[in-house]
């Protein structure tokens, strides 16, 4: 059509021999086809999306040694544990911009030493509250919403809770529903997700982001996200626990509520590509405080216990997190978070100062190339007055040995993954725990598992 128009124009206008006609009119099919070539790269737009995931993970400790152990320590016996869940990725395109997601999930576990006496946990799969019976439940029901306002465009591939498509690299986004913070924040490509990377808990996250979530990890709220091509700026505000690390959430958004921000930037350095965030918590939360119960049992007797000071309290706390590839089959990364280390673990793990690096490689070099070997070290520390309160015999929700001769607690871990198939590995891993629980008394003890992956 635009090659005739053309064609029809310069015909009212100009006038050409035979020869000249044959030019002009190879020029304009060019000029006709350009835009076409333009867009070649782009990727054919999904309506609806299924994807489905399983994960098993067993786990084995020896026995170990320790000078006393208390409600909250890690067993000294040699134990087995495991953890499987099941996930369904469900969605629809429901207007231009507009996708709905439904993840209906499965989880069945036993966790060593009834999940306590580790900072850094062991499996990122399980979860508080796990059974020995299968729990099936809803872990995700929310609406995203994209506004492209120009720029490069990008291809979005097909993925769990992704529809393939393209979007304008300057872009909003905005998520509402039910689903795990760490699905929109600090997500790290090479240490974020224990089902197919590292399985401790501190290397799905910062160590001392206390995010909110139930005992499986999944609250309800909402983000903003702004890309304008190499940045991109996130807000949210998500529903926490009605009460420390339970199941019920306190739909009170305004008053109790567990808010973030985070800042991204995409860089390459010597041709390769990285990206640098950091991230800001602020939670408000009805918890207790370390000093607050110490007080209170220096004036009325008895073992400190945070359950007994609990009041309207703020915790906040930060992080910064580098990723860098090396090259097509090499990647680092690196986490430094802390955070303020006044009040009662809510929601996640009982660390409040953590340091993680670690690096993956894929196999292409030994003719793997969809194999994965990963090796992190991670260190993590608590604040002055949790130090005091585990020392005096309190409790937290994973920890406690009845007295504590701190240091650092320190963790190696290293996985290889090897590829059964396009959908399926068998992945092989170690964890060594040094001063498990911050307590130089125990350990150390080292932690073997294998783990069975498969997804569609």
């Amino acid at each position: 059509m635009l090659r005739k128009q053309l064609v029809r124009i310069f015909n009212d206008r100009f006038t050409f021999s035979p020869d000249n006609r044959v030019w002009l009119g190879l020029m304009l099919a060019a000029a006709a086809a350009a835009p076409l070539a333009a867009h070649a790269d782009d990727i054919e737009e999904e309506t609806w999306g299924v994807h489905g995931q399983a994960t098993y993970v067993w786990q084995k400790k020896p026995s170990f040694d320790a000078a006393y152990s208390g409600t909250n320590s890690l067993s000294t016996a040699a134990e087995k544990g495991y953890s499987f869940s099941g996930t369904l990725f469900l969605g629809l395109r429901t207007w231009s911009g507009g996708e709905l997601y439904f993840n209906p999930e499965v989880v069945q576990a036993v966790p060593m030493s009834g999940l306590t006496g580790l900072g850094g946990m062991m499996d990122s799969e399980q979860q508080k509250g796990s059974s020995s019976s299968p729990t099936f439940y809803r872990a995700r029901l929310f609406l995203r919403q994209t506004w492209g306002f120009g720029g490069d465009r990008q291809a979005v591939e097909s993925a769990p809770n992704q529809l393939a498509g393209m979007v304008d690299k300057r872009r909003l986004v905005f998520t509402l529903g039910n689903l795990s913070i760490i699905d929109i924040f600090d997500n790290n490509a090479y240490a974020h997700d224990g089902r197919t990377q590292f399985l401790n808990w501190a290397l799905s996250t910062y160590g001392p982001y206390d995010y909110s979530g139930d005992t499986r990890s999944y609250t309800w709220g909402g983000a903003a996200e702004y890309y304008y091509d190499d940045w991109a700026f996130r807000f949210g505000r998500f529903m926490v626990p009605l009460e420390s690390n339970g199941q019920r959430l306190d739909t009170r958004i305004a008053k109790y509520h567990s808010d973030q921000i985070e800042l991204e930037h995409d860089h390459v350095i010597a041709g390769q590509p990285g990206k640098l965030r950091l991230l800001a918590f602020r939670n408000k939360e009805f918890m207790g405080g370390f000093s607050d119960a110490l007080a209170y049992a220096a004036l009325n007797g008895g073992t400190p216990d945070v359950a007994q000071v609990r009041k309207s309290q703020i915790k906040y706390g930060y992080g910064i997190n580098v990723e860098q590839s090396l090259g097509s089959d090499v990647g680092v990364f690196a986490r430094v978070s802390r955070n303020d280390g006044k009040t009662e673990t809510y929601s996640f793990s009982e660390i409040e100062r953590s340091v993680s690096a670690g690096v993956s490689v894929k196999g292409s070099s030994w003719h793997r190339a969809n194999d994965t070997f990963g090796f992190a070290l991670i260190q993590n520390g608590l604040s002055k007055a949790h130090q005091e309160y585990l020392a005096a015999g309190g409790l937290g929700v994973f920890i406690g040995d009845g007295q504590l001769n701190y240091r650092p607690e320190r963790i190696l871990e290293a996985y290889y993954s090897y590829s059964l198939s396009k959908a399926v590995a068998l992945t092989a891993d170690v964890q060594r725990f040094y001063n498990p629980a911050y307590n130089a008394d125990r350990g150390p003890v080292t932690v073997g598992s294998l783990r069975l992956h498969a997804e569609f």
